[in-house]
């Protein structure tokens, strides 16, 4: 039975797929400036845009707060004993909180065969099967633009010449290099495995358990660093738009049709090489990108939400119609599905094959619809479930997304041609009387 069509007791809460019974540890291991950091973000946010509750523990963090100003190299040193106390302390706090989440991701180096035994040991008594992502780079370009990019902007080099911060993090990695004991095809032939090699070159995969690990292996071989933007933009203002009605499959207005091509002559203005453009199968979508003059592919996936029964309908139309629906799209709307139609969690598990096309992609412009682009920024953005359909994402306006290091750099061009407004604000008080709970008891399943 679909969540939704009963009023429940308490908040619902997070709907986690089946495969999420046996939780799983992601434990990176590599030496510094390998990516693991850039790896482990991206992971967590991609696990929980699919609905798999996951928590990244970055073991500097927790160094950083306890030791407030950092020196120098030597802090890293193997013989470091209070160096030594602060790493147990710390890989202390992630086992406690094991067991809070159906995925963690352990961020640190993990480089020695004793420290991984202790993490199979303890995930084990906790009931969490263990998954190891190793990154291995010895490319020294890419190892030295790593140590430029990210360490550059590091807490620990605050006010530091770069210069200097570089090669104190050289000798940083060679404090790890020191005790770095990499996972063994053969003696570690029993455990659950990705290797990368050099940012994505090769991969060596072993012994994948389950479902969600398959697609922990599947996202991290399509995941790139190529320096690219992703543009997203709603189609023109439609015809139903002007009407109030959600849903359906028109025309462009006559503004929609003035914004289809000052987006044409904005995409120009960026001197775009090798641009991809991306429609749905939808006429306004499709109008929208034929005013660019370049080759555009249709994406089945990127429809916009099915609103079932309440296709066409203004809002006002579906709250006399429909009152509890309405009522209940309000009280979740993420989690809420249209009678004979789709939910924001659908959406999100419909759009999964666009978001691994576009992180194997370079420079994409995808012409969407409202909840389509909502679901594809809570993405980019890392937005919890709850605020991803309330995102605003209004007509007439271009957003440029630029992958950086630990995040995604956002740009809004509003192009100067007005449009109706299609945002609904979050309801600030969400009250179902009586009589509405009673009626929501012999609504039927639509699923």
């Amino acid at each position: 039975q679909r969540p939704g069509w009963r009023l429940p007791e308490a908040p619902l809460k997070p709907s986690v797929p089946q495969f999420c019974n046996s939780p799983t540890v992601i434990v990176m291991v590599g030496l510094p400036a390998r990516g693991k950091t850039y790896i482990s973000k991206k992971l967590t946010r991609y696990l929980n845009w699919i609905g798999v509750p996951t928590k990244m523990f970055n073991v500097g963090q927790y160094r950083r707060e306890a030791v407030k100003i950092y020196k120098n190299f030597e802090f890293f040193k193997p013989d470091n004993e209070e160096a030594m106390r602060i790493h147990e302390c710390h890989f202390g706090f992630f086992v406690c909180d094991l067991g809070l989440h159906s995925g963690s991701v352990f961020d640190a180096t993990n480089t020695t065969r004793e420290r991984r035994a202790v993490i199979i040991s303890l995930a084990k008594e906790k009931g969490y099967k263990v998954f190891f992502v190793e990154s291995i780079c010895d490319d020294p370009e890419i190892i030295a633009e790593n140590i430029k990019q990210v360490k550059s902007g590091s807490p620990d080099y605050v006010d530091r010449d770069i210069d200097e911060a570089m090669e104190d993090f050289v000798q940083r990695i060679e404090c790890y290099k020191a005790s770095y004991m990499p996972i063994d095809d053969e003696k570690d032939r029993k455990l659950s495995y990705i290797k990368i090699f050099d940012v994505g070159s090769r991969y060596l995969v072993n012994r994948v358990q389950d479902h969600i690990q398959s697609r922990i292996v599947y996202y991290l071989m399509n995941i790139h660093v190529t320096p690219r933007s992703i543009y997203l933009s709603r189609h023109g203002e439609s015809e139903l738009n002007l009407l109030g009605r959600i849903g359906g499959d028109s025309g462009l207005s006559p503004r929609g049709l003035k914004y289809a091509n000052a987006l044409a002559d904005f995409i120009r203005s960026q001197k775009i090489t090798d641009l991809k453009v991306w429609t749905s199968h939808m006429k306004r979508t499709i109008q929208t990108a034929e005013t660019l003059g370049v080759q555009y592919e249709q994406w089945k996936a990127l429809n916009e939400i099915d609103a079932g029964v309440c296709e066409e309908l203004t809002y006002e139309e579906i709250q006399e119609n429909f009152p509890e629906e309405f009522a209940l799209r309000d009280q979740d709307k993420y989690r809420y599905r249209y009678p004979k139609g789709e939910s924001y969690e659908d959406l999100v598990h419909r759009l999964e094959p666009v978001i691994m096309e576009l992180e194997r992609q370079e420079n994409v412009l995808v012409v969407c619809h409202q909840a389509v682009m909502r679901c594809l920024l809570a993405y980019f953005l890392d937005k919890p479930a709850d605020e991803l359909p309330y995102l605003r994402c209004p007509l007439h306006t271009v957003l440029k997304l630029t992958p950086i290091a630990y995040g995604c750099k956002v740009e809004s061009y509003f192009l100067n041609i007005e449009a109706v407004n299609t945002h609904r604000e979050r309801p600030t008080n969400v009250n179902i009387n009586r009589d509405t709970e009673e009626a929501l008891q012999t609504v039927p399943d639509h699923v």
